[in-house]
């Protein structure tokens, strides 16, 4: 028996093998980008929130503020200008953002228990996890969702702002519920966003780039989620 093997079936398979090895190596570079921010961030947070020579000119003064909007800007900062910077100027740029972001976070440390903060830590990634999971491998289109999701994003944000000066511990409570179902969508959209993006192909430094971005767009996803879910769960010091 004669076993013929078409061409073109054998160059689209071989394309496909390609297409998924480079797929994992695209969405590994954009989990290592992620974990390695989360990493930073915890590590800043613990060290300013251990040292009063640090938190108390940060937390006790108006820099407060410039420490909490500082993140903000760094995401501006990088959506405007990434596709002129260098690659390794945009992972400085990240690791930058990464930085700031603890120092902004250090407060957590200071008004939860370390226990509490732990046990949400890993809800939050638990949670994100499957999340993220489900948006890599599942066919259904989450795009339909998207301008629910950032229609929400807006309104969590602007709720969030409001209660700066109400203060009402109620409207909080809605605040978090809310973020923790708004963030954990954002989860499986942008990770189905982020892979969707890997199909167009692009050269080394745009696909460099994209992955930057897009640990970016999960970094963002998690550091939410965990603190609507402290704000929920986490355990206050005496």
């Amino acid at each position: 028996m004669a076993f013929t093997t078409d061409p073109r079936v054998a160059r689209a398979r071989v394309a496909s093998a390609e297409v998924d090895v480079g797929l994992r190596q695209y969405m590994l570079a954009v989990y290592n980008y992620m974990g390695l921010g989360l990493a930073i961030t915890g590590l800043v947070a613990m060290v300013v929130a251990s040292s009063p020579a640090l938190y108390g000119p940060i937390f006790g003064t108006p820099l407060k503020w410039v420490v909490m909007l500082a993140p903000l800007g760094f995401v501006f900062f990088l959506g405007a200008r990434i596709t002129s910077m260098s690659v390794s100027a945009a992972q400085i740029t990240f690791w930058l953002f990464a930085a700031v972001m603890g120092m902004s976070l250090a407060s957590i440390f200071l008004v939860f228990t370390g226990e509490s903060i732990a046990r949400v830590f890993f809800i939050t990634a638990g949670t994100f996890g499957a999340m993220s999971l489900y948006g890599y491998t599942t066919k259904r289109d989450l795009s339909q969702f998207g301008s629910f999701l950032i229609m929400g994003l807006i309104g969590v944000i602007i709720a969030s702002l409001v209660n700066l000066f109400l203060a009402s511990s109620a409207l909080q409570f809605a605040v978090s519920v809310i973020g923790v179902l708004v963030f954990v969508g954002l989860t499986a959209y942008d990770t189905q966003r982020i892979k969707e993006m890997y199909y167009e192909l692009d050269d080394g430094d745009v696909m460099a780039k994209k992955s930057i971005m897009g640990a970016l767009s999960l970094y963002l996803n998690f550091i939410n989620l965990f603190v609507m879910l402290m704000q929920l769960f986490g355990q206050q010091r005496d």
